[in-house]
């Protein structure tokens, strides 16, 4: 069971290191958003209408601490924005409309492979959250935590293969391209399920071995930063 030395996770952070690394993360947000807005006008202008969707999507992504914070009172931590962030750009703006996916036949097999990895730390956050919840009294086994949060990657994974499916039968879209002269996109749907079970894999082995020794692992520092950042939500009085 992961658990948390609840002093030391609710003290707080230091003022010049909290200060510095929030100034970091709001000028990288801010120039990805500088980035984007002037893609988004300049997509909207050559009429293409799907781009310019994706870029939205962008613009929505690096707004999210601002919305999760008004309308859910939800502190999102730096590493947690900047993850989701850096995936979201480089699959839809770098893959999508910079068509990365054509240029570099790797680019969509190492961005399933990372997604594998990011929804195993999510699935190992939803375990600890329930874990902590005063609501729910549940004693998870390090084994059943990793299983978890690994068959939770694998499951996202999943669901988005039927997504990109789905968008190319109804709307017509290319999402699953040709692949080792398999224009079906067949293979391209394999081997993106393939390298995202092995990213699920590895974040699932190498949490449950920490867990197991009760070592240092750094999705629990992940976890601990935002329940600093969260603690209304983790407050058990």
């Amino acid at each position: 069971m992961i658990k948390s030395n609840n002093q030391k996770d609710n003290a707080p952070m230091a003022p010049a290191e909290n200060h510095g690394e929030n100034r970091a993360h709001r000028t990288l947000i801010f120039l990805l958003l500088l980035l984007m807005v002037i893609e988004w006008v300049a997509l909207l202008l050559d009429h293409r209408w799907l781009a310019a969707f994706l870029a939205t999507l962008i613009i929505v992504t690096l707004l999210a601490p601002l919305i999760f914070r008004h309308n859910m009172e939800i502190e999102i931590p730096a590493e947690f924005h900047l993850a989701a962030v850096i995936f979201i750009f480089a699959s839809l703006y770098l893959g999508e409309i910079q068509s990365f996916y054509h240029k570099f036949w790797w680019w969509d097999m190492a961005l399933h492979g990372s997604a594998g990895l990011l929804m195993g730390i999510v699935g190992f956050l939803l375990v600890y959250l329930l874990n902590e919840s005063n609501r729910v009294e549940l004693h998870m086994t390090p084994i059943f935590i990793s299983l978890f949060a690994g068959l939770f990657a694998v499951t996202i994974g999943t669901f988005w293969e039927i997504f990109e499916f789905s968008m190319d039968q109804l709307v017509g879209t290319n999402m699953q391209k040709a692949m080792l002269d398999d224009p079906s996109g067949l293979t391209d749907t394999m081997w993106d399920m393939i390298v995202n079970a092995i990213g699920a894999l590895i974040i699932s082995c190498m949490g449950w071995w920490y867990l197991k020794r009760k070592q240092t692992f750094f999705v629990k520092d992940l976890i601990r930063k935002f329940i600093k950042k969260n603690p209304r939500i983790f407050n058990k009085d």
